[in-house]
């Protein structure tokens, strides 16, 4: 019977596999045509390997979103990246997983060493895993800012090229379409985005919208250009020079230099803030060299003033790398793109309970607060409601007090902790203890651990009660009279410091005091940007100058459009230059006026002054005139800023970034080992005298 079972089934399966023969010789036979061969041959030339670097990018891109950690940083770069591939999904996807991995690749071994650094101590291992959350989005954000600069040079060979094809069709649309045929190039595409402009319906309407999404101000420059003179023509200068080809000859100077402030910026700033970050990484391996060398400044690096110095390091550390990021900043990266109305802050704002106590802390509009907070919003560019602001301030503020109240706890439950786990031992060391002798200290340490628990909470322990109840301990009980005092001394110093670590009322002022420090530093935060911007004043009025360059001599361009353009480009001067357009119809001389009131630098004055005299004078032309004829001395004055401003950001960013590393050597080893050397040196001077005598 099974012999016969296993015969059926033996020939089921072969007519199975019969079957299938068949089946596939018919199909192939069927596909063996001229035109499915064909099919194979094209996609035997485009078909992409599963493991190619692209592929995996791809998935990559898939697997990051459905990560909700990561989806937020997905999200956040790809608003920048999108802005440079013009809506080109695959690009901006393949960017984005590349970004987020190489960022992994670099924070992944960084979290390794610090949890090898610092996993003896828990607090300190959290907040620097904490600290890392900021350095990812930093890394990410400055790899973002290469892709900004990747396109700003690929721009300045485009613009060649774009002059090399004028010359062959004289036409700004035929040559700009013919320029952006290379694919390969993210520049190609912002090229082609314009040529469409150019040709569209409304090019005006769609010239606007491109405004808003450009990824830089020159493309801004050159779109505009490019549809000026398209649509008045172009003229020769009187040299005989084409004026398109001398704009463009001047947007490309400024991107060379632009370019050289942003290879300078990155040379000074490269290692800086490596510098103020890597002291952070060290205190764990230092503090653990300074007690294998000298025993005695254990009581020092493992109390209470030794974590409050760590935490100190640290948030020092975190606040110059932040400043050093902030003053490094070029301009590439783009301002914040969220709405203002739908932050986390305003929605917090517009709970009932939370608005009710808001509205009594935010100051009322039309008063000397309101308008000094406000100017200072606008000096600093931040785009945030004053509202959110006050929420950051009052966050800022509890969050401050409550982990101030939280460290002197923690404070006092480390210092308590000392007191129990020290090795006691009758001399100060230079080295570190032996295992035998560290056992021995131990042993002591256990048994005054039992009297301390005795008399703990008691305030008025006196020495000859404890040299009274040490006898009676198993320890001590066959001890003589100098071990017995000796130990008595030791336990009384041990039990002040144990009835005294509880918390007290002046740490709640210190408290209340670092709250508002926090509540200030929004306001701080605000004033350090408008330092910042100040120093890219003049920087900002030298790019006024070259596009009222570029302007001035296409007709029909009057002074309303010179004021339009300089809008578009501003950023320091943004708001009182969108005052003076939107109040340029009601009277012209009088917006110019005001703004020249308003605005106190004096390069921006004088333009204003020869826009005036355009209004009602003189032609805008010999208006500017000595833009035109000292275009050199401006490049060299140009030039001589730039020089000027990385001096000065970088002798910042030294002071900045260098900051935390000598703190790190000065505050938490040198002089912990000198004041507590010293120390223990009396005291180790003493004990002899007091022996000899």
């Amino acid at each position: 019977m099974r012999n016969q079972i296993l015969f059926y089934m033996i020939g089921i399966t072969g007519g199975l596999f019969a079957i299938l023969m068949i089946v596939y010789f018919v199909i192939r036979s069927k596909t063996d045509t001229k035109d499915m061969k064909k099919i194979r041959q094209l996609r035997e030339g485009t078909k992409q390997n599963k493991y190619s670097k692209d592929i995996i990018y791809q998935k990559l891109y898939v697997f990051y979103t459905q990560i909700p950690l990561f989806k937020r940083y997905v999200l956040k770069i790809r608003r920048k990246l999108e802005i440079i591939h013009m809506q080109d999904e695959y690009k901006t996807r393949m960017q984005t997983s590349r970004i987020i991995t190489k960022a992994l690749c670099i924070i992944i071994p960084v979290t390794i060493a610090v949890i090898l650094f610092t996993k003896s101590d828990p607090l300190l291992l959290s907040i620097l895993l904490l600290f890392e959350l900021f350095l990812v989005e930093t890394l990410m954000s400055g790899m973002v800012d290469k892709y900004d600069t990747k396109i700003l040079k690929q721009q300045v060979d485009f613009f060649a090229e774009i002059r090399h094809a004028y010359h062959e069709f004289n036409m700004v649309e035929e040559a700009i379409y013919e320029v952006s045929q290379n694919d390969e190039l993210e520049i190609s595409v912002q090229g082609q985005r314009i040529y469409e402009i150019l040709i569209s319906e409304d090019p005006e309407m769609e010239l606007e919208k491109y405004y808003d999404v450009a990824p830089n101000s020159f493309l801004k420059e050159f779109a505009g250009i490019s549809y000026l003179t398209r649509e008045f023509g172009d003229r020769t200068d009187k040299d005989g020079a084409s004026l398109y080809l001398k704009n463009l000859n001047n947007i490309t100077e400024e991107m060379q230099m632009e370019i050289l402030k942003r290879d300078k910026l990155d040379y000074v700033f490269q290692s800086l803030s490596v510098i103020a970050i890597l002291p952070v990484l060290f205190m764990e391996p230092l503090k653990n060299w300074a007690i294998s060398n000298f025993g005695f400044t254990a009581q020092f690096y493992d109390g209470k003033l030794g974590l409050m110095v760590q935490i100190g390091l640290v948030i020092l550390t975190f606040i110059c790398y932040f400043l050093t990021r902030k003053i490094k900043d070029t301009g590439s990266i783009k301002a914040d793109e969220r709405d203002p109305n739908k932050v986390w802050q305003i929605k917090l704002y517009k709970k009932p309970i939370i608005k009710k106590a808001m509205d009594l802390i935010i100051p009322k509009k039309n008063t000397k607060e309101h308008r000094i907070i406000t100017r200072l919003m606008k000096d600093a560019a931040s785009k945030q409601k004053i509202e959110a602001l006050y929420v950051n301030k009052v966050v800022i503020c509890i969050a401050a007090m409550l982990i101030t109240i939280v460290l002197f706890m923690f404070g006092h439950k480390i210092a308590k902790d000392y007191v129990y786990e020290e090795p006691t031992t009758d001399y100060n060391l230079l080295g570190s203890l032996s295992d035998r002798d560290r056992e021995k200290a131990m042993e002591v340490t256990e048994a005054q651990n039992k009297v301390l628990d005795k008399f703990k909470g008691k305030s008025n322990v006196t020495r000859d009660e404890i040299l009274e109840y040490l006898p009676k301990t198993e320890f001590y009980k066959t001890a003589d009279e100098g071990t017995l005092a000796t130990a008595a001394d030791k336990i009384i110093s041990k039990l002040a410091v144990v009835n005294s670590e509880g918390f007290k009322w002046f740490e709640l002022l210190i408290a209340f005091i670092v709250g508002y420090l926090g509540f200030c530093s929004p306001n701080w935060m605000l004033m350090f940007q408008k330092i910042l911007r100040s120093l890219d004043m003049e920087n900002e009025v030298m790019e006024y100058q070259t596009i009222i360059l570029m302007l001035m001599k296409i007709e029909r361009v009057n002074v309303e459009m010179i004021l339009e353009w300089i809008e578009r480009y501003s950023n320091i001067f943004r708001e009182p230059i969108s005052k003076c357009v939107n109040n340029y119809e009601a009277g012209a001389w009088e917006a110019l006026e005001e703004l020249k009131q308003e605005v106190t630098f004096p390069q921006l004055i004088r333009i204003v002054e020869s826009l005036q005299a355009a209004v009602e004078k003189i032609p805008i032309r010999e208006a500017f005139d000595e833009l035109d004829n000292e275009r050199e001395y401006y490049q060299a004055k140009r030039e001589e800023s730039n020089e000027k401003l990385i001096s000065r950001k970088g002798m910042i960013g030294k002071v900045i970034g260098f900051a935390p590393m000598v703190v790190l050597f000065v505050g938490y080893l040198i002089v912990p080992l000198v004041v507590i050397g010293f120390g223990s040196m009396s005291e180790s001077f003493s004990a002899i005298e007091t022996t000899n005598i």
